[in-house]
C-alpha cells in the first residue's frame, strides 16, 4: 500500500549489524517505502557495507543509543515532510509485510500512533521474546496501565508507526532511555494522541545478540518503572 500522496520512511537504526544489514537494505529498497538507515556509530563494518551498497544513511559520530538514533530519523523524516514514519529493525525482526497493516488506522485517521505488537494475536507464532523478557514485557504494560489507566500489551516494540503530528513531536523531544515504553505512556497519560495496537507477527534475529537479555531485561524494566514513577511525580507537581 503506498497511498498516493503519502510520503511514508522507514526509519531504520543500526549499530554494530554487519551481519544483517544488507539483507535489510536490500528488503527495504525492494519495498514501496523510502527508508533512511541512521548508523549509530558502528565499529563493525557497517559503514562500509552501507557506502558500498549506497543505502541511504546518515553517520553518526559517536554511539547515541537506540533514543538518539531514532530521534535522529524522527528529524530527518520532520524536515523532509514525511507523513508517516516508521520504527523498523535492521536485524530481521520486523517483517515488512505487516507494515501494510501497521498503518492503516493512521490513514483512516483512527490513531496517530501504532505499534506492532506480539500479544493481541495468539495466532501468530512469534519467535521475538524469551519467557524472562515476555514477563519484563508484561509488568511494563501493568505500570503503565496503572499510572495511565490505559493498557498497551507490547509497550516496548520499536516496530512502530507515527503520523505527521508524531513526528514532530519525536523530533522535539524523545527519551534517550528505554523511548518506546517512556513515550507511550507520555503519549497516554499527557496527550489527547490515539494509540493503536496491531497484531504483527516478529522474527528472531538474522544475526547477532540482542542488547537485552537474562538480567538486563530485569534492570531495564527495573529502569523503566522508576522512569515512569519520577515522570508521574513531576508531572502532578506542575
Amino acid at each position: 500500500m503506498k497511498n498516493s500522496g503519502t510520503k511514508i520512511l522507514l526509519i531504520i537504526p543500526a549499530y554494530n549489524e554487519e551481519e544483517s544489514i544488507l539483507s535489510t537494505i536490500k528488503t527495504v529498497s525492494s519495498s514501496p517505502y523510502d527508508y533512511i538507515i541512521i548508523n549509530d556509530g558502528s565499529t563493525d563494518k557497517t559503514p562500509d557495507i552501507l557506502d558500498e551498497s549506497n543505502a541511504n544513511h546518515i553517520d553518526l559520530c559517536f554511539n547515541l543509543g537506540i533514543g538518539g538514533a531514532v530521534q535522529t530519523g524522527y528529524k530527518y523524516a520532520s524536515e523532509n515532510n514525511y507523513d508517516i514514519a516508521i520504527q523498523f529493525d535492521a536485524d530481521g525482526q520486523h517483517d515488512i509485510n505487516y507494515i501494510e497493516n501497521l498503518i492503516k488506522p493512521i490513514l483512516e485517521h483512527k490513531a496517530n500512533l501504532t505499534i506492532g505488537s506480539c500479544f493481541i494475536d495468539k495466532t501468530l507464532k512469534n519467535k521475538r521474546s524469551s519467557t524472562i523478557r515476555r514477563l519484563g514485557i508484561h509488568f511494563l504494560s501493568g505500570i503503565i496501565k496503572l499510572f495511565s489507566g490505559k493498557r498497551i500489551y507490547d509497550p516496548t516494540s520499536g516496530f512502530r508507526a507515527a503520523d505527521k503530528s508524531i513526528i514532530k513531536k519525536f523530533a522535539d523531544n524523545y527519551s534517550l532511555e528505554y523511548p518506546e515504553p517512556i513515550s507511550n505512556f507520555e503519549l497516554l497519560k499527557y496527550s489527547k494522541y490515539t494509540i493503536k495496537e496491531v497484531p504483527v507477527k516478529m522474527n528472531r534475529r538474522k544475526a547477532g545478540h540482542s542488547s537485552i537479555h537474562s538480567w538486563r531485561t530485569i534492570y531495564a524494566a527495573i529502569n523503566v518503572f522508576l522512569s515512569i514513577l519520577i515522570l508521574n511525580f513531576r508531572r502532578n507537581k506542575k
